[in-house]
């Protein structure tokens, strides 16, 4: 294929796949078929094709009381809009979503025509299930369950019982369409994300099963945070033309290779664009050498174009003082403008402090304090600086080692806080860098 787009494979043994989700189509000539069929048209290009897709929900507009139009939705899709794939050859994997699995009928149409594997609990067959390929363990939950309450509900002892029953596996993805922490600033418990009675007990079975990702849908973004070694990845560009947030996120898809050494994954757009790139475990050659940095203002420790898969980890401590000056532990920034990352701590409370800007947008991280924080807590921001508008949009979150996420609590008290001072002329997109601070109490 002439504009064919080279896959990423497997470093020897394991697998290759296509992930996505939320295309809301299944109308012809609705605002969202031709959105879809040009996602569909960057995976169709892809060489080698994938193994196998993992389709995270919201697959038709759905939302319908009428049984037989739900189900033409979803005949419209499957024959149509899906018509280029060979599922014989290349199998599709659902999630149960908001859009298709909002009542008791539309979960037994989902059943009806999607037919998928039968292992799920009793009351959610072809709802809940799960995928074993060799070394390979996938598992779907179903996040709306009209069992328990709709909308942001999940059963979660059928998902420990099938970890359990699976712990050889290599690999253990947990599909689901709902997220478990919130992205891009659009949160909101039974809505944007689980129920708060399920999330911390749900991330728990998937830190103590040694789960690889949690992979979801959802909110109109690609993201990806870790909380506590497991990530979320969050892809929702299928085919829905609304954006969260408009005109900083895209239409897309993500093709991901897994094996022996970690996952990576490349986010591609409707054009074929390479837009984003994970890798984990993050890709660390060789040991770090640490530069002790003194107290006060100092030279930059390192300086220059900070470039694609550079990796920065800043380790802090120390006490902060009730001085309200800024005191900067990292700074990218160009001569005669605004930094377009910041990190340190402001205020006479001295609140560690995350800002991004770009030309004469800019948006502040929400603080934390650092005597919340609990021992290695980690602190995820992801900044997203454009190079075609004067837009960005930024989140940060945290989470500590037993999962609770600190809030902005500020407390005076620490003096003698050791700083970095950096230097780096950032252009293009900045992704999601990750600072982890050790807390002293």
């Amino acid at each position: 294929m002439a504009n064919s787009i080279p896959a990423l494979v497997p470093r020897g043994r394991g697998h290759q796949f296509v992930v996505y989700g939320d295309s809301c189509s299944g109308v012809f000539g609705g605002p969202h078929e031709r959105t879809f069929a040009c996602v569909n048209a960057v995976v169709r290009r892809l060489q080698p094709q994938p193994e196998f897709i993992l389709f995270l929900g919201d697959e038709i507009v759905g939302l319908t009381a009428d049984a037989r139009a739900l189900r033409a939705q979803w005949s419209h899709w499957l024959d149509v809009e899906m018509a280029w794939l060979d599922r014989s050859m290349t199998p599709v994997w659902h999630t149960t979503s908001n859009h298709t699995t909002y009542d008791v009928m539309s979960e037994a149409v989902f059943r009806e025509v999607l037919r998928l594997p039968e292992n799920g609990p009793p009351q959610q067959v072809r709802l809940s299930y799960f995928v074993r390929r060799n070394d390979l363990l996938l598992v779907f939950v179903h996040t709306s369950w009209s069992g328990l309450g709709g909308e942001g509900h999940v059963e979660t002892e059928w998902l420990e019982t099938v970890l359990k029953e699976h712990e050889s596996a290599r690999y253990k993805l947990v599909l689901g369409h709902h997220p478990i922490f919130p992205i891009n600033g659009f949160s909101g418990a039974y809505q944007r994300e689980l129920g708060s009675e399920y999330s911390r007990p749900f991330w728990n079975i998937l830190v103590n099963a040694g789960v690889l990702a949690y992979l979801c849908s959802h909110i109109l973004a690609f993201d990806v945070q870790a909380n506590r070694g497991v990530l979320q990845i969050c892809t929702a560009g299928a085919g829905t033309a609304h954006r969260m947030p408009e005109e900083v996120e895209y239409l897309h898809c993500v093709q991901a290779a897994l094996d022996e050494k970690g996952l990576r994954c490349q986010v591609l757009d409707a054009a074929g664009v390479v837009r984003e790139r994970v890798e984990w475990p993050l890709p660390i050659d060789a040991p770090f050498e640490w530069r002790e940095v003194p107290h006060g203002e100092t030279e930059a420790v390192f300086s220059g174009h900070l470039t694609g898969g550079r990796i920065a980890e800043l380790r802090l401590s120390g006490k902060t003082n009730t001085a309200a000056a800024a005191q900067t532990m990292f700074s990218a920034f160009s001569p005669d403008a605004l930094a377009a990352l910041w990190l340190g701590l402001r205020g006479p409370e001295q609140t560690l402090t995350g800002l991004c800007s770009v030309n004469t947008a800019a948006v502040q991280f929400t603080g934390w304090d650092l005597i919340s924080l609990q021992p290695a807590a980690s602190i995820s921001i992801s900044p997203f600086i454009l190079i075609w508008g004067p837009a960005a949009c930024s989140t940060a979150t945290t989470a500590t080692p037993d999962g609770h996420r600190s809030g902005v609590q500020p407390r005076p008290g620490w003096s003698d806080c050791a700083g970095r001072r950096g230097g780096a002329s950032v252009m293009g997109k900045v992704v999601r860098r990750t600072v982890r601070i050790p807390a002293h109490r």
